[in-house]
Parts: C-alpha cells; structure tokens; sequence
C-alpha cells in the first residue's frame, strides 16, 4: 500500500509538471507569436514613434531638416534606434570630428505598400539597389548658391581592392549577409577621384539598412588639403515606418582648419547627403514603382 500511495503521489507530481510545463509553452507561444505574427502580417512602427512628433510634422510638411556642428557635436537629428545611434556613438568616439552634418528625409511609399512594413522581396530589392554603387554616377543636387541642379558624382565604380582598384560588378544578394565590405572609387566636383570603403549592415527584422562610407585616400580642394585618409565617415540609416522611409545621413570629418574650409565641407556635406537621399528616391522607385 506504501508503495502504491508512492506511484500515486509520483503520478500526481509528474502530471503537475507536465500541466506547469504546458502552461509554460503556452506563455512562450503567446509571447513568441505576436513577434512572429508582425513580420508576417506586416505591422510596421509609426513615423512619429520613430523621429518624434516635432520632426514628424516637419518632414510631412516637406521639409529637410540639415543641422550643422562645428564644436562639441551632439547629433541630435537622429532616429530612435539604439542600434544606429550604438554606430554613431562609436564613430565620433573614434574620429573625434570637428564637423559633422546630419540631415534627414523621408520617401513616401505608394498607396500598396502603405500601413505595412516592407516585404522580404522589398528589402532585399532595397538592399541590392543600395549595393549599385555605379548607378550614383550623375546624380545631381539642388545648388542653393547656383540656384540649379549640378552634378554630385562624376563616376563611380566599384572595385576590386583599394590597392589594385580593378573595376567589378556591382555586388547582388538573393540572400544579403548581415554585413558586408566594399570599395569604390568615385569622382565629384568638390574633391576629385578617390577611394572610398562601404561598410553595410543588413536587419531585416529591425527593417532597417546602414551604410558607412569612409575614405582611403586623402580629400583635396584643388591643391589644398581637405580631409586626410580615413577621417571622414558618412552614415546612411535607412529605415522603414508604416507610411514612410527614413532615411537619416551624417557626415563627420576631422577636417583642414584653414580659413573658409570648414563652411566649404560643410556645403559639400550638405551637397552630398541632398545628391544621396535624390539617388536613393530613384532607386526606391525602382523597388515600389
């Protein structure tokens, strides 16, 4: 009898795990599911929870916000994401800039693709087209002080290595790596034909992109030293919202402290976020339109 009361009260302990043990699968599942459920339906974050409401209001209004920082440089343009703003910690850790511009746009997503966050077939599209390098060669901006469009990239063309600089394909995915590194070698009007090393990361799930660019030779206006090799770093953060995608740039350089140079990489910041965010526009339009 002792021993039957013994399997008895084994019984009722193992069926008092088992129920806990469902019980809490059954949370897990409830908790897990939602995660699961929101990549596949498609729920995506709000503008406004993403850059706040003052800069939701003034993107929709069509505006572009641009702040420029010469002395003790806190971004303050950027959008709630740890992620993002973990990189730009690191990079004004390290680079210790004396300019930085930051500026910030939005696209606006056709009526089918609004209220959802962006597909598999989407961001991978996005992620390629960020990866055509050569497809930034003639790009133009707005000229404010020429009150005209004008040319930003003369030629750009990926290649092989920053010593060999053998021109390559642009790079393709069907599945892209979390992170990737490739060179280019581009010309613009401001500094010339240089060297420039493109680091990008891929989170699908957190339905953003980034993109630094960071130069291997030195940047000159003419004959004057600008920007010495690998101290200018730009940051492009692409990142999807429910009706919009955002996309956040900063340029950071230690820079020539000669008289009038600073404003002039100033501009050419500003004239390169401008030229990036109307090249990205158009390859955005490629993906949704």
């Amino acid at each position: 009898m002792k021993n039957e009361n013994c399997v008895i009260r084994k019984l009722k302990l193992r069926n008092k795990f088992s129920g806990k043990y469902i019980f809490l699968l059954f949370l897990l599942f409830l908790f897990v599911l939602p995660i699961g459920a929101d990549a596949n339906s498609g729920n995506a974050i709000t503008l406004e929870s993403l850059v706040g409401q003052e800069l939701s209001f003034s993107l929709l209004a069509g505006e572009r916000p641009v702040l420029t920082h010469f002395t003790n440089i806190q971004p303050q343009l950027v959008p709630d994401n740890e992620v993002l703003a973990s990189q730009i910690r690191g990079i004004i850790s390290s680079l210790n800039p004396g300019i930085m511009v930051e500026t910030l746009n939005i696209y606006s997503k056709p009526e089918g693709a609004a209220h959802r966050a962006w597909s598999n077939e989407e961001s991978l599209s996005l992620y390629n087209n960020l990866l055509a390098l050569s497809s930034l060669a003639g790009i133009e901006y707005f000229s404010a002080s020429r009150g005209a469009m004008r040319t930003f990239y003369e030629s750009s063309t990926v290649i092989d290595s920053p010593t060999a600089r053998r021109a390559i394909a642009d790079p393709f995915f069907a599945e892209p790596p979390a992170e990737l590194t490739i060179y280019a070698s581009q010309r613009d009007l401001t500094f010339g034909t240089n060297v420039y090393r493109y680091d990008y990361y891929y989170m699908p799930q957190g339905s953003m992109m980034i993109f630094v660019q960071e130069n291997i030779t030195a940047l000159s206006y003419g004959i004057i030293p600008a920007v010495s090799r690998n101290r200018l770093r730009s940051i492009v953060a692409v990142m999807d919202t429910d009706t919009h995608i955002v996309v956040y740039a900063a340029s950071m350089a230690r820079a020539s402290t000669l008289p009038g140079m600073r404003d002039r990489i100033g501009s050419s910041f500003s004239n390169r976020a401008e030229a990036i965010f109307m090249w990205f526009s158009s390859r955005a339009d490629l993906v949704y339109k």
